[in-house]
């Protein structure tokens, strides 16, 4: 039998082959995962030195991000290449190498380096998690519901993809992603929370970043705590702003009662992360408020809540009388107006800026910046 079935914790130290077995002893990261852009020329390649330079920026010297996810939704994964999608994989894990081993030089803190591997169909999903363990990534994410072909969601990983770690002779922590604007059947938006309870019982899933309410996010931290120890499985909140409600403190009879109300919600399990897109532009700040938001300090959380509000505001622009979102592109060309890069290009099917756009976006990024500069430390503003 599969030693990668066995849900039992006294694991073998090594596989049949005799091979080290990665991530057996792996407890989920904690903190800020930022969910990094993409740089593309016109042709849909990335841009490997511009996109070393977003890596870079993400970290901020360990001020930033904890976890950098590459490859994922603000990464574009479903609009570029598979060959690309690996090309991005090799890149950003060597960057991260090379961060870390600046930063461990200098006392600073560490990243880990987690690759989306999700495509659209099994077998490249199991060629990019092939080419994960090759490149030495800290972890995998797997979006179940984004895979056309997926067929039944615990087949696949009691099979596919524990035969892959079989024939490897070892394996990488995995995360499962849970986002309905991306799957593939919207009378299916969310992975079924007895299909967590049953996939927690793998050694190498970990956790799960979500997109949905605190309700659902509830739901899937009691399917997980009865096949993990306590926080060996992480929630990660994909709602960014979720943060700012799941983790308010509340006064008085009433909101007493909400924070009850919330805490039942979510079983008594808090998220151990946030994955937040707006970060790849304010990454100090979105880490100092994650920080905030832990601690319960109330005088930061509404100080962060409002910028960021204000920020997301910023990306909605009036297009022949509706609203349209284009966050990826404005954080793109944010980080153009801050010199980190010079290719701002969204993949074909991603909203683009107009020229009006643009000028827009850059006032009110700039009120965005002038607010966060006046109400918090100068420690936590970002900065190339």
């Amino acid at each position: 039998m599969s030693i990668y079935k066995n849900a039992e914790s006294n694991l073998p130290q090594t596989s049949a082959k005799g091979l080290p077995l990665r991530g057996l002893r792996y407890e989920p990261r904690r903190g800020l995962s930022i969910p990094s852009v993409t740089v593309l020329d016109a042709s849909g390649r990335v841009i490997e030195d511009e996109q070393r330079r977003v890596f870079r920026y993400n970290v901020q010297q360990g001020s930033g991000a904890d976890i950098i996810f590459g490859a994922g939704t603000n990464g574009e994964w479903n609009r570029i290449t598979n060959a690309e999608r690996q090309r991005l994989t090799w890149i950003e894990t060597d960057e991260v190498a090379r961060i870390n081993q600046e930063s461990s030089a200098r006392g600073l803190p560490t990243v880990e380096a987690w690759v989306g591997v999700t495509a659209a169909t099994r077998s490249e999903t199991l060629a990019n998690l092939e080419c994960a363990l090759d490149a030495r990534a800290d972890a995998a994410v797997i979006a179940p519901l984004s895979i056309k072909d997926i067929g039944d969601i615990i087949s696949f990983f009691q099979r596919d993809v524990c035969d892959l770690f079989d024939h490897r002779g070892e394996w990488l922590p995995v995360f499962l992603y849970d986002n309905a604007d991306i799957a593939v059947d919207p009378r299916i938006p969310h992975i079924r929370t007895r299909d967590v309870k049953r996939l927690s019982r793998l050694p190498f899933i970990f956790g799960l970043k979500v997109s949905a309410s605190r309700r659902v996010l509830g739901n899937y931290t009691k399917g997980a705590l009865h096949f993990k120890d306590k926080g060996g499985f992480g929630i990660y909140v994909g709602n960014a702003m979720l943060m700012f409600q799941v983790f308010k403190l509340e006064e008085g009879f009433l909101g007493l009662v909400r924070e009850y109300w919330n805490r039942y919600l979510l079983h008594n399990e808090l998220p151990i992360g946030v994955v937040s897109g707006p970060a790849n532009v304010l990454p100090r700040e979105w880490q100092r408020a994650w920080r905030a938001c832990y601690a319960g300090d109330e005088r930061l959380m509404p100080i962060y809540r409002s910028a960021f509000e204000r920020f997301g505001e910023g990306c909605i622009f009036s297009e022949n009388g509706k609203r349209v979102e284009k966050m990826i592109a404005c954080f793109k060309y944010a980080l153009k107006l801050e010199g980190v890069i010079e290719s701002d290009l969204v993949a074909e099917g991603t909203a683009a800026l107009t020229d009006d756009d643009r000028r827009e976006f850059a006032a009110r990024y700039d009120r965005v910046k002038e607010e966060l500069a006046r109400a918090t430390d100068s420690l936590w503003l970002s900065r190339p």
